[in-house]
């Protein structure tokens, strides 16, 4: 009789306990209701750096909570993509995805995560154009003067890259590709070295980004003779796109996005890209982000998602095409 008179009462028992806990819609109403954690995949104090703390600083105060910026290097980002792809899909871990974790590292070498699939897009930061640069000393102005000296040397010119499947090395091999006049390639350890070699004549050609390039090619060191993206660069009004010129396809550009683990709720994915896009729209933030020449790039979350999509298989379409293969 005693057990059957606590069966019969546990439910009422039970039941202010069930009511006091949140329900996982009511969490999601509430979020965030402690700190984020952004994970950065590269070393502090870099251009990616930059961005990411510059965004942080303020998508904080929208959010209400304080975002705590990890730099997780090592592994061309293989390191931060592994922890963000395993932590919880609450929307309390998220990544500043870009270019090389996303999109040419997975076309060109055997990563441990799918770049699509193990993760769920935020959002777009922005993005900077990589540029077109060539030793001032070759009897060359323009670029379709750069063709023909191509197509008159060929077997005779090489370029530089910030190493081998970078960005910088497969941007000049899309280039050679749609021109049909293959180029030697020659990979450094970064992007500084590449242009130092350019400037110093022992290579003729590099495709850095533009913030990397621009105070050697206003002092004279480097010439500047295309761009990529959809339009000219604010700070290069003079240089044209290589769209404009006749290549298709070379919208490509260095850009950084935030990501997730894959199956964050909706309403999370929701309030964190209105946020975000909140940030990048304030009149201030193009300038504050100018000084790594990233030009706010806000998307809806399945826009950003699209465009990771695009960016990866233009990447592995040109990788298998040009033999392309690092594993």
């Amino acid at each position: 009789m005693q057990r059957r008179a606590f069966l019969q009462t546990a439910p009422i028992l039970l039941s202010p306990a069930l009511a006091a806990r949140p329900s996982p819609a009511g969490a999601q109403q509430g979020f965030p209701d402690k700190p984020l954690r952004y994970i950065v995949p590269v070393a502090p104090g870099g251009g990616s750096d930059l961005v990411g703390r510059t965004v942080c600083e303020r998508w904080s105060r929208l959010l209400g909570q304080q975002i705590v910026v990890e730099n997780q290097g090592g592994g061309g980002g293989v390191i931060a993509c592994q922890s963000t792809a395993r932590a919880a899909p609450d929307g309390y871990t998220l990544m500043q995805g870009y270019v090389a974790t996303h999109g040419t590292s997975p076309a060109t070498r055997k990563v441990p995560y799918d770049p699509i699939k193990d993760f769920t897009p935020i959002g777009m930061i922005g993005a900077t154009p990589n540029i077109l640069v060539i030793d001032p000393k070759l009897p060359v102005k323009d670029f379709k003067e750069f063709v023909a000296y191509l197509k008159a040397n060929q077997g005779k010119i090489s370029y530089g890259s910030a190493g081998a499947g970078s960005l910088t090395h497969l941007t000049m091999e899309l280039m050679a590709q749609q021109l049909g006049t293959p180029l030697t390639h020659v990979a450094y350890r970064g992007v500084a070295p590449a242009l130092t070699d350019v400037i110093g004549s022992q290579t003729q050609a590099a495709f850095p980004g533009l913030a990397a390039s621009l105070q050697h090619i206003r002092s004279g060191r480097l010439r500047a003779l295309a761009i990529t993206g959809k339009s000219r660069a604010s700070q290069m009004p003079d240089v044209p796109t290589l769209e404009e010129l006749g290549l298709p396809n070379f919208d490509a550009v260095q850009w950084y996005g935030v990501v997730g683990p894959a199956g964050i709720p909706p309403e999370v994915v929701h309030k964190l890209n209105d946020t975000l896009n909140a940030v990048l729209k304030a009149p201030d933030m193009r300038e504050k982000l100018a000084g790594e020449a990233v030009e706010p790039m806000p998307m809806t979350a399945a826009e950003f998602g699209a465009y990771m999509q695009r960016d990866l298989s233009r990447w592995t379409e040109l990788a298998k095409a040009q033999n392309i293969s690092l594993d």
